[in-house]
């Protein structure tokens, strides 16, 4: 596996909640100064919202010997403004590009669930609980519009960022990998999948190009790795202060037997680079 990284979230902002409040460029430069030297990544995605902490986060990292897959991310805005933004973004990462070569623009993430416009919902919530949601899916309904969008930006990103371009899909999007120079996926193992991980991985790569998992990873609770991608969700939302919904005990020692073991696993299946979800989460609870 050439790339082993992690994510690194400068400031996601989702159902209004913003991931990363404060934003400090020294602090944010010790934690990239960890992500390579004590966890040994040698790759790091970047994402968040604002431009600026995006910009400050990936120069700082790539002056650290890093490679940057930067990654902006606009959340429950209109197709427009999602295309509008991410060209802005485009424009911004050319201006580092030019001086290290060794950045990747990702134009979108999961768009499906995450974007106005692809299917019908203005928010996630709104998106995943209508009950026409998973029967559009199985039909296949979202792919036309999700690649036409796709198609639009990258056409456009391109035209102001002269680097390398993939997309970050979620596993219920088949995407038109054409115009992208990696296939890259948001994929987490859990008990229901887990046997069928590998074989569900091997569509992605009969475009012969390289294969990325941009997201994947375990939570820091026994069972968590069954969980997968959900492990979060184990908050009672609206508590004050924050309840868990069980009992749970936490297990640092399971997260990285289950990150190592992934790693294994994806490197046996010929990936070309995985980045763990996620290096830290400000805003969550903890004791």
């Amino acid at each position: 596996m050439k790339r082993k990284g992690i994510n690194y979230d400068v400031g996601d902002v989702l159902e209004g909640s913003f991931m990363r409040p404060t934003f400090d460029a020294d602090v944010a430069h010790r934690e990239l100064e960890i992500i390579k030297n004590d966890l040994h990544c040698n790759a790091v995605r970047i994402c968040g919202l604002d431009i600026d902490r995006l910009m400050v986060a990936a120069e700082d990292a790539l002056q650290q010997g890093l490679e940057v897959w930067i990654a902006p991310r606009m959340f429950e805005k209109s197709e427009q403004e999602t295309f509008d933004y991410t060209v802005e973004c485009a424009k911004a990462a050319e201006t580092l590009r030019r001086q290290w070569p060794r950045l990747v623009f990702t134009l979108g993430c999961e768009l499906t669930i995450f974007m106005q416009g692809i299917v019908e919902g203005n928010t996630l919530l709104e998106r995943m609980g209508n009950p026409s949601f998973w029967e559009n899916i199985k039909t296949g309904k979202h792919i036309k519009p999700l690649n036409a969008f796709l198609a639009k930006a990258n056409e456009s990103v391109r035209q102001v960022f002269h680097g390398k371009v993939t997309y970050a899909s979620a596993p219920l999007e088949t995407v038109d990998w054409s115009p992208f120079d990696f296939v890259c996926v948001d994929f987490f193992r859990e008990t229901r999948i887990k046997d069928q991980y590998i074989k569900l991985l091997k569509p992605y790569f009969v475009r012969n190009k390289p294969v990325i998992i941009g997201e994947f990873g375990c939570c820091t609770y026994q069972s968590a790795e069954d969980a997968g991608g959900w492990g979060w969700n184990i908050i009672t939302p609206d508590a004050n202060p924050p309840l868990f919904n069980g009992t749970y005990v936490r297990d640092e020692g399971l997260q990285a037997r289950e990150l190592t073991e992934q790693l294994g696993v994806l490197d046996c299946a010929g990936v070309d680079g995985a980045f763990v979800f996620t290096f830290v989460s400000p805003i969550l609870a903890y004791n």
